[in-house]
C-alpha cells in the first residue's frame, strides 16, 4: 500500500509578491523593496521602525516612482504620533492614564495632546 507523505510538495507553487505601484504579481525573488518616509507608518513591534514604511515593487522603476510619490507626501509629526498612540491602545489595556501613555508611547503629555488634537480634527473633515 502506498503511503503518503505528510508534507508533500505543491507543484509549481512559489511564493508572490505584488507591486505596490501597479498591482502586478510577480515571483518574490524578483521583487524589489526598499524604505520610505511615511508618518502613518507605526511599525507593529519595532519602535525604530515607526515613520518607515517597507515598500514592494516589480522592478527598480517603479519603485522610484513610489519613491518619489511618498518624497511628495508630507510627514506630518503629529500623524506618527497618532499612529503611536493607536498602536498602544490597540495592543494593551484600551483606557491608560496620561501618564502611562506616555510611558508606553515614549511621547510626552503636550505631543500625545497634540496628536489627539489632530486626530480629531481630521475625523471632523473626514465627517464632514
Amino acid at each position: 500500500m502506498w503511503k503518503r507523505r505528510k508534507h508533500a510538495r505543491r507543484s509549481g507553487t512559489l511564493p508572490l509578491e505584488l507591486c505596490d505601484l501597479c498591482a502586478r504579481t510577480f515571483p518574490a525573488g524578483e521583487a524589489v523593496s526598499g524604505y520610505v518616509p511615511d508618518s502613518s507608518s507605526a511599525h507593529p513591534t519595532d519602535d525604530w521602525c515607526d515613520g518607515l514604511r517597507r515598500v514592494t515593487a516589480c522592478g527598480e522603476a517603479h519603485l522610484d516612482a513610489i519613491r518619489e510619490m511618498y518624497r511628495r507626501r508630507p510627514f506630518v509629526q503629529e500623524e506618527l504620533w497618532a499612529a503611536k498612540i493607536t498602536r498602544v491602545l490597540t495592543s494593551g489595556p484600551p483606557a491608560l492614564t496620561m501618564e502611562r501613555l506616555a510611558c508606553r508611547t515614549g511621547l510626552h503629555e503636550p505631543d500625545i495632546r497634540r496628536a489627539i488634537a489632530w486626530h480629531n480634527e481630521r475625523r471632523r473633515r473626514m465627517n464632514g
